[in-house]
């Protein structure tokens, strides 16, 4: 396992599949986001303005279970009602996971572990339990490659 500190990229064994990336940027979905509080200095707070602005409805995760962005928040993936699509996981690397463990036993579709956050035995773990899988990058970043646009429209 290769473990580093958000901010921090190295090399992984893991590779995104584009496909994978771009159905999920594309698709609507219900997107859990851990680590995502009402502070705005946070990437995590950005990250989800981004997401409802491509037509994603967000749900905020962290222990203090704060609304954020209009949206309910809750402590745990476990205590969300109904399906989750996408956990989108902002916790550092050593953290990730248990986070990726979560998603799993709530049959979530898919972990997105953003940039930074690294952990192969999870996405493995996820991969085998037919999870897809993304791995240290930003819906940010990714999405221009694929001519995703604000409101979800995109010119691939």
């Amino acid at each position: 396992m290769q473990t580093v500190v958000m901010g921090q990229s190295t090399a992984t064994s893991h590779r995104n599949d584009p496909d994978v990336v771009r159905r999920l940027l594309t698709t609507p979905g219900r997107w859990a986001i851990v680590g995502l509080s009402e502070n705005p200095s946070r990437v995590a707070y950005s990250m989800a303005t981004y997401l409802q602005s491509l037509g994603m409805p967000i749900v905020p995760v962290h222990p203090k279970a704060e609304a954020v962005h209009g949206a309910t928040g809750y402590a745990a993936l476990s205590d969300i009602p109904g399906p989750v699509d996408v956990v989108d996981i902002f916790v550092r690397s050593e953290l990730a996971g248990a986070v990726v463990d979560e998603a799993i036993a709530i049959d979530a579709k898919a972990v997105w572990l953003q940039l930074g956050v690294i952990d192969e035995d999870a996405a493995a773990r996820a991969k085998a339990a037919g999870l897809d899988v993304v791995m240290d990058t930003c819906p940010k970043i990714e999405a221009p490659r694929f001519g995703v646009a604000l409101s979800g429209s995109h010119s691939a």
